[in-house]
C-alpha cells in the first residue's frame, strides 16, 4: 500500500510494504516485504531496508544507511553519513552505516556514520552511538554505552555472577565486548 500523499519513486518496493503519506522514497531505495515506512520519513537513492522493517515518523535514512530485516526505528531518529559535513560538499567521504537484524532504535537517538550496530541491540530512547555495538547490547546514554544484554525477543538478561541468563534461562558471558552462548 502506497499511500496517495506519498512521493515513491523506487521501482524496488517488496510485497505488502506499507508507505504512509507524506514519506519520500527516492528512485534506486531498496525496500523489503512486509515493511511500515511511516508519515514523514525520506529514504535515499542508495538506503537499503530489509524485510520487516519499521520506521516511525520523522526519520531520514541517507544514502549508505543498511537497515537489515526486522529492524525497529523509533519516532525521529537521526542517522549521520557524513563525519565533517560542509554545505555544497559533493565531494564528502560517505561512511556506511548497518543496524543488524532484530536491532531496535529508541526515539530521539542519533547513530554517527560508519557504525554497525549488532544484532538484536536495543538502543535507548535519545542516546548517541559514537561507536560499533555488540550483538544482544542495551546501550543508553551520550554517548551509549552498555549496560546489559538483551534476547532476541527484546528482554533483558539478568545477571547472575559473571553470566547472564535469558528467558529461556540459557547462560551466555560477555567474552572481549561480545555476549557468547554458553
Amino acid at each position: 500500500m502506497i499511500h496517495p500523499k506519498a512521493e515513491v519513486y523506487s521501482k524496488s518496493i517488496g510485497p505488502r510494504t506499507k508507505i504512509w503519506q507524506f514519506a519520500v522514497v527516492l528512485e534506486g531505495a531498496k525496500i523489503g516485504c512486509d515493511c511500515n515506512i511511516n508519515c514523514h520519513t525520506l529514504i535515499e537513492s542508495k538506503a537499503l531496508i530489509g524485510d520487516r522493517v519499521t520506521i516511525k515518523p520523522g526519520v531520514y535514512v541517507w544514502d549508505g544507511i543498511t537497515l537489515e530485516d526486522d529492524v525497529m526505528i523509533g519516532p525521529n531518529v537521526t542517522f549521520t553519513n557524513d563525519k565533517w559535513p560542509k554545505s555544497k560538499n559533493t565531494n564528502f567521504n560517505l561512511l556506511e552505516t548497518v543496524v543488524k537484524k532484530g536491532s531496535s532504535i529508541g526515539a530521539n537517538a542519533t547513530v554517527l556514520c560508519g557504525i554497525k550496530i549488532g544484532e538484536y541491540a536495543l538502543i535507548g530512547a535519545g542516546s548517541v552511538v559514537t561507536k560499533d555495538i555488540p550483538n544482544r547490547a542495551l546501550v543508553v546514554g551520550n554517548p551509549a554505552i552498555i549496560i546489559g544484554w538483551i534476547s532476541e525477543n527484546g528482554v533483558r538478561m539478568k545477571e547472575h555472577k559473571n553470566t547472564f541468563i535469558d528467558e529461556n534461562e540459557f547462560q551466555w558471558k560477555v567474552i572481549n565486548n561480545e555476549l557468547i552462548k554458553l
